[in-house]
């Protein structure tokens, strides 16, 4: 039920806790700088997850089905995050997102890991290390209320907040 990676670990390679369905907590030591391809993948009882500013690259469906991961929080070591790595979080409604990552020119940050997912996101507070909110970013996110953009923030793109019909507070 509760993991505690300790700070001689510098990697979770890929698939190392897959489908870990009973897995409810995980707390990632401070000399992780990866987590691989798959690594938490289906693990459907996982609550809380603590990503340390360590860390730099999320793989490939590194989250994806963790359907009870409520609080993401993605620190600004972060500088990859692959494709779909928290698709299938349906019960995600906060996303911290610290990492210049948001509005990548290769795919759009939001829209590629988070995909369907984000129809259940309600609070997003952006850190201050972000300049630019990419194209569709929070498309379709109807259950967003709240939004919290820092003056660092210049660029916000088309479509960002399109669709997001439950937003009142920005």
């Amino acid at each position: 039920e509760n993991v505690t990676i300790g700070d001689s670990v510098t990697s979770i390679g890929d698939s190392a806790f897959y489908e870990c369905t009973s897995l409810e907590t995980v707390s990632i030591g401070n000399s992780v700088t990866s987590i691989g391809d798959q690594a938490f993948r289906k693990c459907t009882s996982l609550e809380t997850m603590s990503i340390p500013n360590s860390v730099t690259t999320i793989g490939v469906w590194a989250f994806n089905g963790c359907s009870s991961l409520e609080t993401v929080s993605i620190p600004d070591s972060v500088t990859s995050i692959d494709n779909d790595a928290f698709t299938s979080c349906s019960a995600i409604t906060t996303l911290i997102i610290n990492t210049p990552l948001v509005g990548s020119t290769a795919n759009g940050f939001v829209p590629t890991f988070f995909s369907d997912s984000k129809s259940n996101v309600e609070n997003v507070t952006i850190g201050d290390s972000v300049t630019t909110i990419g194209d569709q970013a929070f498309y379709g996110c109807s259950s967003l209320k709240t939004m919290s953009i820092p003056d660092s923030v210049t660029t916000i793109g088309e479509r960002a907040f399109y669709w997001c019909t439950s937003l009142k507070t920005m």
